[in-house]
């Protein structure tokens, strides 16, 4: 499962946390140590973009809105501005994101 953003959500431990409690709880003191917010263990998972709203870690993600609310995609590459300036520098954030946007590319070249 690839999410709009092109991360892979099988590879993202809040994805993974919801079958397996230990990583839910490592997470959840994670968030605890790093930033000084409480975050239940149970509260700790994602179904993806495709999934339930309800069921999404971050049900609010700009990427989310923008690429299937507002334009109706699947994913960022089928959008006729895709590389938009606000993707690139979100992906240049993390060599997780970098990666996702470059999953994307591909996936445009492979879809076209």
């Amino acid at each position: 499962m690839i999410g709009a953003c092109g991360i892979v959500c099988d590879e993202c431990d809040i994805h993974r946390a919801a079958e397996d409690a230990s990583l839910a709880k490592e997470i959840a003191a994670r968030f605890q140590q790093r930033l000084g917010t409480e975050v239940a263990a149970e509260d700790i998972r994602c179904e993806g973009c495709k999934g339930a709203r309800d069921r999404h870690w971050s049900p609010d993600c700009w990427i989310l809105k923008c690429c299937v609310d507002e334009r109706g995609l699947e994913f960022c590459y089928q959008c006729e501005d895709f590389p938009c300036p606000r993707l690139a520098e979100w992906a240049s954030t993390s060599p997780r994101y970098t990666a996702a946007l470059e999953r994307l590319k591909k996936m445009e070249g492979e879809c076209g």
